[in-house]
């Protein structure tokens, strides 16, 4: 089993979807953690149904997914913030308006075309047999782009994060790190459904930063334990997907849940112990 498992690395579609898949966990656990405290973590859920729209279109017209995908998904993370921010629309009733629209428009689209394909398929569950060379190197790319403004922006999302009137009266332009915050989701959405699914992919954002909340108090400790737990689960998940045959993205998933349930005990213990 070992020798099997290790010869898995010697595939070139494995690795590729590794060295996404490790980046990409790593920015949606960064940024899952400012998501959730918040409380936008349903705009991962809400995106991922514009990328579902999108990559429907461009299965059908033949165009190149992640190109096709990127600037629209970025476009609906502006359009959902600014609907959050209308008093008249709250930020759950414009996550839903925008879902289920997207959602619909996909499906129509999809219906339309050639149907339920193989690849609106994979673009709803997940595949690593999808990952091309030139959208391997563009998502390397990106991820290191949206890794690399999260660290030079560190100190202002956390006070917009934690505060964000106390943030404003400091003179930080809390709208725009909300943006910032807002497009590097929609990135980190698009780069991972592709590997992750549509369905699946709001499940590396949410999980990694609830699983490390359930232990940890402090922002850096639970950050950084977020981080780990999001690319050991994803590591195992694929492992697992082949061991068992299961698809990938629900596999990581399913990782990141028994991760949760076993911090949730151990903070638990923890917690009486210190009682």
């Amino acid at each position: 089993m070992l020798e099997e498992l290790i010869g898995l690395l010697s595939l070139t579609f494995f690795r590729r979807a590794l060295i996404v898949g490790i980046l990409v966990s790593l920015s949606a656990a960064l940024l899952g953690v400012s998501l959730v405290l918040k409380r936008y973590s349903m705009i991962g859920d809400g995106l991922s149904h514009v990328g579902f729209c999108t990559l429907s279109i461009a299965a059908v017209m033949n165009w190149a997914p992640l190109y096709f995908s990127i600037p629209i998904v970025v476009l609906a993370a502006f359009l959902l913030l600014r609907l959050s921010e209308n008093g008249k629309i709250k930020g759950d009733a414009a996550t839903a308006l925008i879902t289920t629209s997207s959602l619909a428009i996909g499906v129509i689209v999809t219906s339309l075309g050639s149907g339920m394909t193989t690849d609106v398929n994979n673009y709803m569950f997940g595949s690593i047999l999808i990952m091309s060379e030139s959208d391997v190197t563009l998502s390397v790319i990106l991820s290191v782009a949206v890794l690399t403004l999260f660290v030079l922006f560190y100190n202002k999302l956390l006070a917009v994060t934690f505060d964000e009137s106390f943030a404003k009266a400091t003179g930080i332009k809390a709208g725009l790190y909300n943006m910032l915050l807002a497009i590097l989701t929609a990135l980190t959405i698009v780069l991972g459904m592709r590997m992750m699914g549509t369905l699946l992919i709001s499940g590396l954002i949410v999980f990694p930063a609830l699983t490390s909340m359930g232990v940890f108090k402090k922002f850096k400790s639970v950050i950084i334990c977020s981080a780990i737990v999001s690319v050991i689960c994803f590591i195992i998940g694929m492992f697992g997907s082949y061991i068992f045959s299961t698809p990938a993205g629900a596999s990581v998933v399913v990782a990141n849940l028994i991760t949760f349930v076993v911090f949730r005990i151990v903070g638990t213990i923890c917690a009486k112990i210190k009682k």
